[in-house]
């Protein structure tokens, strides 16, 4: 068997041909708001790509102690790759519109389990720019991919009890109006985990939605306690388990390493009533 080259976990534009084997767009365009992804994958999307649902795909049921947006059980997660035509072996390059902070559940699911995948830097609109008038509504019908079944690794995950104590730096990746409790337009109660730190994903992305310079990102996370010393304790949540993947990927981006991620986030720590919550901004 080949030994497979790795990829980062972000790729621009130019570096697609160059990727080090065969390469899968997906689409994972979703709205907190209620939009529809699919309706805007069906709109237009980039050629070839295929439309990974997080609903249906990236998501196990809700539940009050696994939040919003769960992680499905693997066996689930494999079947889903297989019908898009992913399998072990691939390049995933996931995209969406918002600067990859939803593609990075995604990508997150795939290299956490040892497969090969990336954001693309700029997303929808950098591939635009570089290939203007490219969208197309044609869907590709891909044969069936060879996707094994592997476990979630409980190394890169916490559960709630964990994001509280020495050994966790808790980073929340949600915008700081959300953080701080000014407003939260789905969960019960507003505010944070006592003692996160508040590193907002979109904080990492210029005007554009590309990343910024690594040292301007470092800035960010040294900001919130986030630094080489510190970088092996950090887990990351949001709302429930997506945007957290994306600082998660960008600590990595920045060389600081990988961290671990709540899943559950606001969406299930706010909805237990004996957990404390704080509000205003980080201590």
């Amino acid at each position: 068997m080949t030994e497979l080259v790795d990829v980062p976990p972000f790729a621009r534009v130019e570096e697609l041909g160059g990727l080090p084997g065969r390469v899968v767009l997906a689409d994972v365009r979703w709205y907190l708001d209620g939009r529809s992804g699919r309706a805007a994958y069906e709109g237009g999307h980039l050629p070839g790509a295929v439309f990974a649902d997080l609903d249906r795909r990236l998501t196990g049921p809700p539940t009050p102690v696994g939040g919003r947006n769960p992680l499905p059980a693997p066996e689930l997660f494999a079947e889903g790759m297989r019908e898009l035509g992913i399998g072990d072996d691939d390049i995933v390059v996931a995209y969406d519109d918002q600067g990859g902070v939803i593609a990075a559940r995604l990508v997150w699911m795939l290299r956490v389990t040892g497969r090969r995948a990336a954001i693309l830097d700029g997303g929808l609109a950098a591939y635009l720019d570089a290939h203007p008038d490219s969208l197309t509504t044609d869907e590709p019908k891909p044969e069936k991919g060879e996707f094994s079944v592997r476990a979630w690794p409980a190394k890169a995950l916490v559960e709630a009890d964990d994001l509280v104590g020495p050994e966790a730096l808790t980073v929340d990746a949600r915008n700081r109006d959300r953080f701080v409790g000014a407003q939260d337009p789905v969960d019960p109660r507003p505010g944070h985990v006592p003692g996160a730190a508040n590193v907002p994903c979109r904080e990492n992305l210029d005007g554009l939605g590309r990343l910024l310079p690594v040292q301007r990102i470092r800035d960010n996370f040294a900001a919130g306690g986030v630094d080489a010393d510190t970088a092996s304790k950090v887990v990351s949540y949001c709302g429930s388990g997506v945007t957290a993947c994306h600082n998660l990927l960008t600590l990595e981006h920045t060389g600081l390493g990988r961290g671990r991620l709540y899943v559950g986030g606001w969406s299930a720590y706010s909805r237990d009533e004996a957990r404390p919550v704080e509000t205003g901004p980080a201590r």
